[in-house]
């Protein structure tokens, strides 16, 4: 009788095990993660974001699993927005532009300071060492881990009938202009008159000559079909520049182990060095595309981006404080010794 007993009680405690096993194993539910960006794979930066969440997702054998957001959905599609999203956690990764981004992190308007890196060498040159440092550091400080930057290139100009060789041919143009921190600044000093609109009400406002320019990239300008709305003259300028920068939230990265940091760290410099030759492709193959739509395209000389440079200094002076006069000059010790 009490070996019976004896069998039954070891017998429950071996089917026990298996159930205490069970129970202990960790789930293997992927983790499910949000990647923001301002724009949909037509343009370089959505081609980042989406290869760097691929490349997240692959690499992780799908333990974490990103899905892309493009248009800024989750920062109300307003990528001036985004690092807010980020840094509260409605997105997860991100990937976005410093222009857009400067207004909740000062320092990365240093990227953008007009003609401070006109030529592709100039910007790279800009992005490295101390100045990229200074970068990483301050969106440290508003609450997000950046884990790679890219060039993403510059902003030019579109023109109905005027073509743009020096700053006085500005002079009472009516120019639609986002209001990224310096650029309506910069357009009113050099004399325009720059102006808020929506893309169909600029639309139809070239198309019938209330409006004169549109300020934006080559990509944007071909994309959007401007030469069917007017738009005659593109001014490839190099007034101001613009990174990519790939970030994560904190708490996310806190979250990780330190493998998983270190996947996404180098699957987001992966994508980032990318990046870098895709946006240029992208602008090149763009000014191709409307010179044959019978766009003319202006490329201004770096004697030509000095005389601008100098008309607008009162605004480089300005947005220099903004982004930290120290900064501001490792970034133009940066620059001085890289080729125009």
């Amino acid at each position: 009788m009490k070996r019976r007993r004896w069998l039954a009680a070891l017998g429950a405690v071996l089917l026990a095990v298996p159930a205490a096993r069970a129970q202990s194993v960790p789930s293997a539910k992927p983790q499910e993660l949000k990647l923001s960006m301002a724009v949909g794979p037509a343009f370089a930066l959505g081609k980042a974001g989406e290869r760097w969440a691929r490349l997240v997702t692959e690499k992780s054998a799908g333990r974490l699993a990103v899905a892309t957001f493009p248009g800024a959905t989750l920062a109300q599609r307003d990528p001036a927005r985004e690092l807010l999203a980020l840094r509260d956690g409605a997105a997860d990764l991100a990937v976005g532009s410093t222009l857009a981004w400067a207004t909740q992190s000062n320092e990365l308007a240093v990227v953008g300071l007009p003609w401070l890196a006109p030529a592709p060498r100039q910007l790279e040159a800009l992005l490295a060492g101390p100045v990229r440092d200074a970068l990483v550091a301050a969106l440290e400080r508003v609450g997000v881990v950046a884990v790679a930057l890219a060039p993403l290139g510059h902003r030019d100009l579109a023109t109905t009938s005027r073509e743009v060789r020096a700053p006085a041919d500005l002079a009472g143009m009516r120019i639609r202009v986002p209001g990224f921190l310096m650029l309506p600044d910069l357009y009113a000093a050099l004399g325009a008159r720059p102006g808020a609109l929506s893309f169909v009400e600029a639309q139809a406002a070239l198309r019938s000559g209330t409006l004169d320019a549109q300020e934006g990239t080559p990509a944007a300008f071909a994309a959007a079909r401007l030469d069917a709305v007017g738009v005659r003259h593109v001014i490839v300028w190099g007034a101001v520049a613009e990174a990519a920068v790939f970030a994560v939230n904190r708490r996310t990265w806190d979250g990780w182990s330190e493998a998983d940091r270190a996947l996404v760290r180098a699957t987001a410099q992966e994508a980032a060095r990318e990046l870098a030759a895709l946006a240029v492709a992208e602008d090149e193959s763009a000014l191709v595309e409307l010179r044959k739509r019978g766009v003319t395209v202006t490329l201004i000389t770096p004697a030509g981006h000095a005389a601008f440079a100098a008309a607008a200094r009162g605004v480089y002076d300005k947005w220099a404080a903004v982004a930290g006069e120290d900064l501001v000059r490792a970034a133009e010790a940066a620059v001085k010794g890289a080729p125009p």
